[in-house]
């Protein structure tokens, strides 16, 4: 069904996916062919929403859609309407990681080609670890290798006690180097050890259980349990959510000393002296909303 005219004069239209055993519609940007392995919306509550859509190969990648995403991800970061990123998936699996046809050219490359690969991947990695925009990954099924590395980029993961996670890179004879700074960040090296090497499928509670997602709900209920979590959010101040963020990427792993204690000290006061700081204190003050809360 085709909708009016979008965002960039791009034509709408309305999908419908079954998703987590809901149907939900909603209208969403229709780009070129090959973005259409992807879909965005943003809603008037600066909520982007990022969906892989290649149901047909289980959401895999191959550079094309590294390279889009990589973009897409770009634009959303530079847009300041937007201040929280969604990534989410339609049909049964979240991401299966490197897409057949793709990995069967790359067994063809030479080793300088495979590091151009791989550090484009390693590059869509950063930018979603780095992005100065809160993200939520939403996990409704399962995640092998590159969706793997997805899940633990974003600052937060929510998943549907369908979802399931396996870092199976070993039982191709390669490894998960891309991927593997992120995945041992959100794990620790304890456990990525261990799933490095066997491959083990990970069930959604076990991933909850080392720190891969933070919570695991059913599948009817995980849009739900993310509005919720939108909804909290929405009443943060995004440049304090943007610094929040930043300070754990600069603080984690640091040992506590002088110059770590005298850098936070400093970070918290630049906070109060910002445009943000004065109005949130004001409005505490004044028993009111701040301004970046919509009534």
């Amino acid at each position: 069904m085709a909708g009016p005219p979008g965002e960039n004069g791009f034509p709408l239209r309305r999908i419908r996916s079954k998703v987590g055993g809901e149907i939900f519609e909603q209208f969403r940007t229709v780009m070129s062919k090959t973005e259409q392995h992807y879909l965005i919306e943003t809603d008037s509550r600066g909520v982007a929403t990022l969906t892989l859509n290649r149901p047909e190969v289980h959401n895999a990648f191959d550079d094309r859609l590294i390279a889009a995403l990589t973009q897409e991800l770009k634009r959303l970061e530079a847009d300041p309407t937007v201040r929280v990123v969604v990534i989410a998936a339609v049909g049964q699996s979240f991401c299966a990681g490197g897409d057949l046809n793709w990995m069967r050219r790359s067994a063809n490359y030479t080793e300088q080609e495979n590091f151009e690969d791989a550090l484009a991947l390693s590059g869509l990695m950063e930018t979603i670890y780095q992005l100065n925009k809160p993200t939520i990954a939403r996990v409704q099924g399962p995640a092998y290798g590159g969706g793997v590395g997805v899940v633990a980029c974003c600052d937060i993961a929510i998943a549907s006690t369908a979802a399931s996670f396996t870092l199976s890179e070993v039982r191709l004879g390669i490894i998960p180097g891309a991927i593997s700074p992120f995945v041992i960040a959100a794990i620790g090296p304890r456990q990525a050890t261990r799933y490095f090497m066997s491959a083990e499928r990970i069930d959604a509670e076990e991933a909850r259980r080392i720190g891969l997602v933070h919570e695991v709900v059913p599948p009817e209920q995980l849009d739900a349990r993310i509005e919720a979590l939108l909804q909290e959010m929405a009443r943060n101040a995004p440049g304090a959510m943007v610094r929040a963020k930043r300070l754990v990427r600069d603080v984690a792993g640091r040992p506590i000393d002088r110059t770590i204690i005298e850098a936070t000290a400093r970070r918290i006061a630049e906070a109060r002296a910002s445009e943000e700081g004065r109005e949130g204190l004001s409005a505490f003050l004044e028993k009111r909303r701040p301004a970046w809360r919509s009534a």
